[in-house]
């Protein structure tokens, strides 16, 4: 009887071979794309800095829980109006800051847990909790219902988009996650966005003044923080819809040159 001839094993280094791995030993890593620095993310740190100003700016009169400091117009006959915005304040700056980690494409590469953790206080203790305060802040305001409405709208969908992205995220739809939490942060960021607004709708009113608002300035300036309102989170949206669909769109084939 013959006997079978065993299969060659893997050549030593000896026999011109590659050296086989130890038992045990980890896998050398896949070719690939390397992961982009955070520093060749030209967009980070404006937007941290953008960030740090605002709420250094906009914060501090909150913090004295006076109402004599607040910089938006009370009701006095609603005690409950200003806690509504300072709860509001307070929630929203949760978000804000953890929003700038969400979209931070390194961190989330290359520190998952920091991620998730930041997503978790995105939603659980900054959107869910300021969405519905924000709702209730907006219908008792005094600015007239055109600011009302956006205020409200824009809450709503702020809601909205932070349980849909976290629903994305619970059942691992990271690209669909990834989508909600880019118009949660157009949406966030509005605030941010309605300071410009406001600066350039008042500089579009101002010549009418007189036509217009008879001389009453201060109809002129409530009607442009209505119209910077719905522009702060509208044309946020929008600009996020665009660059969500730029990125869907498939990459076109490169023409080959006939010589």
């Amino acid at each position: 009887m013959t006997a079978t001839p065993a299969p060659p094993g893997p050549r030593s280094a000896a026999d011109g071979g590659t050296p086989a791995a130890p038992a045990g030993a980890a896998r050398p890593p896949r070719p690939g794309r390397a992961p982009t620095p955070w520093w060749r993310r030209p967009w980070i740190v404006p937007l941290a800095l953008v960030t740090v100003l605002f709420l250094a700016y906009s914060l501090p009169p909150y913090l004295t829980f006076d109402p004599a400091t607040s910089r938006m117009e009370l009701r006095e006959d609603n005690p409950l109006h200003y806690p509504l915005i300072i709860g509001h304040i307070l929630f929203g700056t949760v978000a804000l800051a953890t929003c700038c980690l969400q979209v931070w494409p390194w961190l989330r590469r290359r520190h998952p847990a920091v991620h998730r953790w930041s997503g978790r206080l995105y939603v659980f203790a900054g959107v869910l909790p300021g969405a519905p305060l924000a709702l209730a802040a907006a219908v008792l305001g005094q600015q007239g219902l055109a600011q009302q409405a956006g205020n409200a709208m824009s809450a709503l969908l702020w809601f909205c988009f932070a349980v849909a992205g976290w629903r994305a995220a619970r059942r691992r739809d990271f690209a669909d996650h990834r989508e909600w939490m880019v118009r949660g942060f157009a949406l966030t960021f509005s605030i941010v966005a309605n300071r410009p607004w406001l600066m350039l709708c008042v500089v579009l009113a101002e010549p009418q003044l007189e036509t217009m608002y008879g001389g009453n300035e201060q109809a002129m300036i409530q009607a442009a923080a209505a119209a910077s309102v719905w522009l702060s989170w509208v044309v946020n949206l929008l600009a996020a819809e665009w660059w969500l669909r730029r990125r869907r769109r498939p990459a076109r084939p490169r023409r080959v040159a006939r010589v």
